[in-house]
């Protein structure tokens, strides 16, 4: 399976479809998938500090036998840690317990507390060489603007926020155009939204490609130039959402498919007191 990059503003080449494993226990399940997603030809992982399953993500790409410079990886560093010499000390930790040299790409999880301090101690760890590319994630353009001034010696790659053809970003996607900024979209399949599958227009652009619903989504989602990494831990779902580069939807049906976003999606990153209680989700060091 050859898979399309895209070029980031640092000059680096992204595999514009990869593979997330948010919500993925690290019970063995995150290990399976991983596997199982780069036996299929995936070369791009994400992943989190809060998703609590870096390492069995970085025990698959190990044990996987693919160079490693073959791979694309992806962090972020999660609000709790995100005080100067935390940040540093956790991209370190990153780096141990996933058995990295490097990583391809690490995020700014959340767009609340100490972000320019966590931004300086990721610009350092790039100049480093511990990071290769560095980003961000759940920015608005309210929160782009607020943290605009902290990237001024540096500017973010990618924005990933929450994308699907319900919620199409438009805004933000003309803010990120300007800046130079590549959106990723995280729950590219709107989280299994059933209105969404059940779109007349996407079930009947499936009978007509001989594809499903989630694979008109995400060649849609491709096709606007936005990174997508859908999730599963079926082996069957795993290879059929990766199926999307054997076909090419018109300009009439990218068109038709942009005319159903409702602007609004599950997640308002703008709302009141968001930051605080990301905060107290969880403890991503109870465990340490």
């Amino acid at each position: 399976m050859q898979i399309p990059t895209f070029k980031l503003n640092d000059g680096h080449d992204i595999p514009s479809f990869g593979f997330g494993v948010f919500q993925i226990p690290a019970d063995g399940s995150t290990y399976k998938a991983v596997s199982s997603a780069l036996k299929l030809g995936y070369r791009h992982i994400d992943t989190a500090e809060a998703y609590f399953n870096e390492q069995e993500v970085g025990k698959a790409i190990k044990d996987s036998g693919i160079d490693r410079d073959q791979i694309w990886v992806t962090s972020k560093l999660w609000i709790q840690d995100y005080a100067y010499e935390d940040a540093k000390k956790t991209i370190d930790n990153t780096l141990q317990k996933m058995g990295l040299d490097y990583l391809d790409l690490y995020l700014i999880h959340q767009p609340y507390g100490k972000v320019d301090e966590a931004w300086r101690a990721l610009v350092e760890a790039q100049k480093a060489g511990k990071i290769r590319s560095i980003g961000v994630s759940n920015m608005t353009p309210k929160l782009w603007n607020k943290w605009k001034s902290a990237f001024k010696d540096v500017t973010p790659v990618v924005n990933q926020v929450e994308y699907n053809p319900y919620f199409q970003q438009k805004p933000l996607r003309q803010l990120m155009a300007k800046e130079g900024v590549t959106l990723e979209a995280w729950a590219p399949l709107g989280e299994g939204n059933a209105d969404l599958f059940n779109e007349p227009l996407l079930k009947r652009l499936a009978d007509k490609y001989g594809k499903n619903v989630g694979q008109i989504i995400l060649r849609f989602e491709h096709q606007e130039g936005v990174i997508i990494f859908p999730k599963s831990v079926h082996e069957s779902r795993i290879k059929s959402n990766a199926e999307i580069f054997d076909f090419e939807l018109t300009s009439d049906e990218m068109d038709a498919i942009r005319a159903l976003d409702k602007g609004k999606g599950m997640h308002d990153p703008d709302a009141p007191g968001v930051g605080e209680s990301l905060l107290k989700a969880f403890d991503v060091h109870a465990n340490d």
